[in-house]
């Protein structure tokens, strides 16, 4: 199973993905913000997106899981 991880402490702003959604390498996933500057967290690798265990407004430490792919 591939993760996305935050590279970063911060609150999530926005989840622009769910559960389903095919993702390629390069998109955009999470924004974080942090020290008052919008984050993007793009993933690493295609494939399909099995959960996010994040929600707007929690709090994630750098290493988190933000979204985990199929």
């Amino acid at each position: 199973m591939k993760t996305i991880q935050a590279n970063m402490a911060g609150t999530v702003l926005q989840v622009l993905v769910k559960p389903g959604d095919e993702v390629k390498s390069g998109q955009d996933v999470v924004i974080l913000e942090s020290m008052k500057m919008e984050i993007p967290i793009a993933a690493e690798a295609d494939g399909k997106v099995k959960s996010v265990p994040v929600e707007i407004g929690s709090f994630v430490g750098e290493g988190d899981v933000l979204v985990e792919l199929e």
